[in-house]
């Protein structure tokens, strides 16, 4: 055979390949969207409420926890955060914000307006108070539902939180391999997501708010749960509108003088949503409230699962009175989660 034909078969024999390969990624992406949408169906709950359907999920028994999840989130992200950095003696109550998932826009979809929502679904639950436990961008409606409704926080948590600063220096840098996933965010693309899990981690590492070398350096179970948060952005479409809200609205400054639950505020120095300004603020503003701060762990907090959790446990201690309970038994609870996930 000629060289030009031999040429042609190998050309033709690496279209095939990678023709295969990306029929089998594609294959696999969708068996895995299958799979998440069928924890989504099992877990989630939907109230009718007097600021229209709420979608929830409720797990556990102990104190009832309302765990506002972040951008990105929905009721799946506010059950694994919870679990995360509360532990598993608590009646969790994790709703999907505006816009994510099965939680419809409402015509008025302000901060305020969410507060309001999230007290409505507390009253069609029947529980008169909770502690609030608000994560990155669910921080604002957890401060405003504290503002708002204060009979109804029985203590207020805020990790990360997206918060007011004068400077007003919270948020994602815009540049560089960051435009590209927040592109790939606003087209909802459900399969190039999947894909740069699979293949662009650091870029997505980044995205999430942590340094990659941090990442690469931290124990196997640590990047395990970098790897979970990851995954449950997928359907990214079912949480796109959520996330235009997020982006399009203002970090204002709330009347924190008027907060009266006992607080306490989390954040790192290497956050790279800068969070940690706006927690200072927070501080400092919220009456009697408490700060913790990280050296390190970027937006996730990572390798310091077991701190945040010590010292959420210890607060609630201290204010409350209230024990709350093994904290040893996260890592099985977690496991239960994931295996319906997967």
């Amino acid at each position: 055979m000629r060289t030009r034909d031999w040429i042609g078969v190998g050309a033709a024999a690496g279209a095939t390949a990678v023709a295969a390969a990306a029929g089998g990624a594609f294959l696999r992406y969708r068996r895995d969207l299958k799979s998440k949408t069928r924890a989504l169906d099992a877990l989630h709950r939907l109230a009718e409420t007097r600021h229209g359907t709420i979608e929830y999920a409720r797990q556990g028994s102990g104190p009832a926890a309302l765990v506002i999840h972040g951008a990105g989130g929905g009721f799946d992200q506010g059950l694994f955060l919870g679990h995360q950095m509360l532990g598993d003696d608590f009646d969790m109550i994790a709703p999907s914000r505006f816009g994510y998932l099965g939680t419809p826009v409402p015509e008025d979809a302000s901060i305020a307006a969410q507060a309001d929502a999230h007290a409505a679904l507390l009253d069609q639950l029947g529980i008169a108070n909770a502690i609030v436990l608000g994560v990155s961008a669910g921080a604002p409606s957890a401060i405003e539902l504290a503002i708002r409704h204060p009979g109804r926080v029985r203590a207020l948590i805020l990790v990360v939180p997206r918060a007011y600063d004068p400077e007003n220096r919270v948020g994602v840098d815009e540049k560089g391999l960051n435009k590209a996933v927040i592109r790939m965010f606003e087209r909802s693309a459900d399969f190039p997501y999947w894909v740069s899990s699979h293949v662009a981690r650091r870029p997505l590492v980044r995205f999430f708010g942590v340094e990659p070398k941090l990442e690469a350096k931290a124990p196997a179970e640590e990047r395990e749960k970098i790897t979970a948060i990851i995954k449950d952005m997928l359907p990214l479409s079912q949480r796109v509108q959520g996330i235009g809200i997020d982006t399009a609205s203002d970090v204002s400054e709330q009347d924190l003088a008027h907060i009266t639950a006992p607080t306490l505020v989390i954040s790192a120095e290497d956050d790279l949503y800068h969070t940690l300004p706006g927690a200072r603020y927070a501080a400092e503003h919220i009456p009697g409230a408490r700060l913790k701060v990280f050296e390190t762990g970027g937006h996730l907090l990572l390798s310091h699962g077991t701190d945040t959790q010590q010292a959420i446990a210890d607060f609630l201690r201290d204010r409350l009175d209230l024990q709350a309970g093994s904290h040893t038994n996260v890592q099985g609870q977690r496991e239960e989660i994931l295996a319906v996930i997967n």
